[in-house]
């Protein structure tokens, strides 16, 4: 599948500021970036995003995780330390010309800094400043750590996920940090399409907390409009808390089997010769109060012939069901080429390796570049000799060394 040429995605032109670390803001700055925007990280001397260094597996890229390279490949790098006053200065300048700027600290950090979004409007009324906390800007959690299990914890989803007889079961994924990261970059595009309309710039911001709160959004309404029941997992083959028979995930003769819900349990017990149900069919409140029942009548069936035989029987009936997958074979399936979802990238020229492309396409044509996660302030000078010219501070400008290894973004 082609590639879009970077003339023409639809953010190319557009400059932005990513002081973020970790995951949730750099993510947003991501989604920039393949769009088409020219987003430059400014890291810490010496040490930089702290990601570099916070592994998820053993897997090392040229001297940075492969945690790193997957959240900011694509971007530019400079360093630059907030309590030498060139740095400031330059950075200051910087703003001038960006049409964003992102940060995800603790509240209150990056003001006393002196780049909160009061100080970075002075400097440059039109910029879209985004801004990721973990639980808001104000009350009693406003300062704890923005962290994606602790904000699954807070958030009730743990009790929505596995079966009834199950402890809290938190996501295996970061689902906190990459919702929030995506509400923010939707919401900065917003932001830019508004000011292309009335000239103003914006602050937009959001959380762990949000997000999660919003990734619930369809649930936590019922809850809010039933009297305020807690849901209940279901004890069999529990896959939706708020969902009935036949609702799940069941262990076939070979390997697993996911059906979904249906319209008519007598057709899907006549479909696949199960016998013991007749009972719940007249019933349309059975395939939620009696699911465990139905559900474990259903999983023993199920066990007696292998998933493509099940698929065989359901698929042509128009049943809502899927073999289950892991990587290896998702990679393998047709779905998977077609949509050319992998894309190499290089480091230095030299260093290769595999990565995944955002999930947008635009004029038929995918958002990949093979431009790598950089190093550590690789593109300082370049960026400040081409944006900034002749207004460098002093002797110290661009080309001196870094001043200090830590405490760029430090809290005080």
């Amino acid at each position: 599948m082609k590639s879009l040429p970077q003339s023409q995605r639809p953010l190319d032109g557009l400059v932005v500021l990513d002081f973020s670390q970790f995951l949730s803001a750099p993510l947003a700055t991501l989604k920039l970036a393949d769009l088409g925007a020219r987003v430059i990280k400014v890291e810490r001397p010496g040490i930089g995003d702290l990601c570099r260094n916070l592994y998820i597996s053993d897997t090392d890229i040229d001297g940075d995780n492969s945690l790193f390279h997957a959240i900011n490949r694509n971007k530019e790098s400079i360093t630059a330390d907030l309590r030498e006053p060139d740095d400031r200065e330059r950075l200051r300048a910087l703003l001038k010309t960006a049409d964003v700027m992102v940060q995800n600290f603790r509240p209150g950090v990056i003001e006393r800094q002196g780049f909160g979004y009061d100080a970075v409007r002075e400097i440059n009324p039109r910029i879209v400043y985004g801004s990721i906390s973990g639980y808001g800007e104000e009350g009693e959690w406003k300062d704890l750590p923005g962290q994606d299990l602790l904000a699954q914890a807070r958030s009730g989803l743990l009790w929505l996920t596995g079966s009834r007889d199950d402890p809290p079961m938190p996501m295996g994924l970061a689902v906190a940090d990459m919702l929030a990261g995506n509400a923010l970059a939707q919401g900065i595009l917003a932001a830019l399409v508004g000011r292309g309309i009335h000239g103003r710039g914006a602050l937009v911001q959001t959380s762990l907390l949000e997000a999660m709160v919003d990734f619930q959004f369809e649930v936590l309404t019922t809850h809010l409009n039933d009297g305020g029941r807690l849901p209940v997992r279901g004890a069999v083959n529990s896959a939706h808390a708020y969902l009935g028979a036949p609702y799940g995930v069941y262990e076939t003769a070979d390997s697993f089997l996911a059906v979904a819900m249906t319209p008519s349990l007598q057709k899907l017990a006549e479909l696949m010769g199960i016998d013991g149900l007749s009972q719940y069919y007249d019933d349309k409140h059975a395939m939620m109060r009696q699911r465990d029942e139905i559900k474990a009548v259903m999983a023993g069936a199920i066990r007696e012939r292998t998933t493509a035989e099940w698929l065989a029987i359901l698929q042509p009936a128009d049943i809502w069901c899927s073999e289950v997958l892991d990587w290896p074979q998702l990679m393998a399936s047709e779905a998977w080429k077609i949509l050319s979802l992998e894309q190499e990238i290089r480091r230095n020229g030299e260093v290769r390796l595999n990565a995944l492309r955002g999930p947008l396409r635009i004029d038929n044509c995918t958002l990949k570049s093979d431009r790598a996660a950089p190093a550590l302030g690789a593109d300082r000078d370049r960026i400040f000799d081409e944006l900034l010219s002749d207004n460098l501070p002093g002797e110290s400008g661009a080309k001196a060394a870094p001043a200090r290894e830590a405490g760029a973004f430090e809290e005080k």
